[in-house]
């Protein structure tokens, strides 16, 4: 079918539904179904178009590959075609982690059910350290002398604000943004160098209450700059410091996230199931996912401009290092997580086969978790 030939409904809900059931292994398996659909398949998009389309979705706040799934389902489709095919897109993970949230916080969940969260919530620092590492290279890759410097602050200052207050991790984010944006605007860049210094802002949280999961859903949503990994910090100290979930109960969603189909980002859902049940759950991914539905069908074919947008290049060069050092960051309260000594076992054994024998992310937290409910019912102690 032609690109410039409106798509039905039904097919957009059939095609983008599949990739939402088929879609594990986070944001590359994303971009990579989605590309084989809509550039080789049925040609709807053109190659050129649909990296100009990926480019432009990363230097916007929130996940990424749903905003580039409703985005392209908005070019075959229309309006009705972004809904239907951002919906399709999220629901089948998004009730795979209700199931596993209702199994896991409710009530007493089985110690089968405990050792899969706790081992594959083991993993998982390994899994964000390597991300980490991959997104690291990314950021520093063409930046020389002044702006590799400011690059390596702006991630040290946000690892630093994720360690100490990560729920405000996100005025690091956009500290170091607009500072960016300003030494471009003002000329300022040009003439330092060597180094430039934003503040670091710490804040402390409020108490919990369904205000306070709108507000972590909607950082998580609208103002997580990286996408992906970010969301941990953003919701972490939210999490723990209101009281919805222990540190473990914590590092085992973010576990669930990883090992469901679709976006990342719906590990907001098992947050909002610790803070208000089934309500909190299913407000918690509404208002996540809403800015994506709106940016999409406000820009709509203008979307991809964004990416030759001076100005937001220059706020993307100061915010995209600071979510690699959030990232870093996230790694250690995940890692003050793991209070078992076979959990640090797992651990090790999982950062070998990611980073040694470099096995892929999805593989190894699928053993991590069938490693812990086995070691769970041989008798060792379950994390609380």
């Amino acid at each position: 079918m032609p690109a410039d030939q409106p798509v039905p409904a039904s097919e957009v809900l059939r095609e983008w539904g599949r990739i939402g059931v088929i879609g594990f292994g986070g944001p590359p398996a994303h971009v990579a179904l989605l590309r084989q659909l809509c550039v080789e398949e049925r040609e709807w998009i053109d190659a050129r178009h649909f990296e100009d389309a990926n480019a432009a979705c990363g230097l916007l706040p929130g996940p990424a590959s749903t905003q580039l799934a409703i985005f392209l389902a908005h070019h075959v489709a229309g309006a009705r075609g972004a809904i239907v095919g951002g919906v399709a897109f999220i629901v089948p993970g998004l009730l795979m982690i209700l199931v596993l949230s209702a199994l896991y916080l409710h009530g007493t969940p089985p110690d089968w059910m405990k050792g899969i969260a706790a081992g594959a919530g083991a993993a998982v620092v390994a899994v964000v350290v390597q991300a980490g590492v991959g997104f690291g290279r990314a950021a520093l890759q063409g930046r020389e002398g002044a702006q590799r410097i400011r690059a390596v602050l702006y991630a040290l200052i946000a690892g630093c604000v994720t360690v100490v207050a990560g729920a405000w991790v996100v005025l690091a984010l956009l500290g170091c943004g607009l500072f960016e944006l300003v030494l471009r605007r003002g000329g300022l860049a040009d003439r330092l160098s060597s180094i430039a210094l934003p503040g670091v802002v710490l804040a402390t949280t409020g108490a919990a209450a369904l205000p306070d999961l709108v507000w972590t859903a909607f950082k998580v949503g609208a103002l997580s700059y990286g996408g992906g990994f970010v969301i941990i910090p953003l919701m972490q100290a939210d999490a723990v410091n209101n009281g919805w979930m222990t540190d473990a109960q914590f590092t085992g969603a973010v576990a669930f996230g990883q090992l469901t189909p679709g976006p990342v980002v719906q590990t907001v859902a098992v947050v909002g199931w610790a803070a208000a049940g089934l309500g909190g759950a299913l407000l918690a991914a509404f208002v996540a996912f809403l800015p994506s539905f709106l940016i999409i069908l406000i820009v709509g074919e203008r979307f991809e401009r964004i990416r030759q947008d001076r100005n937001a290049r220059a706020f993307l060069d100061g915010a995209g290092p600071a979510a690699v050092g959030a990232i870093f960051g996230a790694a250690i309260p995940l890692l003050e997580g793991l209070v078992e000594p076979w959990q640090l076992a797992v651990l090790a054994v999982a950062a070998v086969a990611l980073f040694v024998v470099r096995l892929g992310a999805v593989p190894v937290l699928l053993a991590a978790g069938a490693a812990g409910a086995v070691i769970v019912l041989a008798g060792a102690a379950v994390p609380g």
